[in-house]
């Protein structure tokens, strides 16, 4: 299992966004992102990949893209 947990402080409303990439029971790679304010229930989104190359692509894309808006990796200033 891969997680990134990102974070953006806004003064107001601190919000997350969770990308992980899990094995699942039917021999496929999922790709859950959850996002939303801290302290609450967010949304989210599961995609189901073929294989492990794929998901991780798609995972580091929505990464990348979070980090484009502000959010930064849980623990980095």
């Amino acid at each position: 299992m891969l997680t990134f947990l990102l974070t953006r402080a806004a003064p107001s409303r601190p919000r997350f966004y969770r990308v992980e990439v899990a094995y699942n029971l039917f021999g496929e790679y999922s790709v859950v992102r959850e996002w939303g304010p801290q302290g609450r229930r967010g949304q989210h989104l599961l995609v189901w990949f073929s294989n492990l190359r794929d998901a991780c692509i798609a995972a580091e894309r929505w990464r990348k893209r979070a980090i484009r808006r502000g959010y930064i990796t849980e623990g980095k200033a």
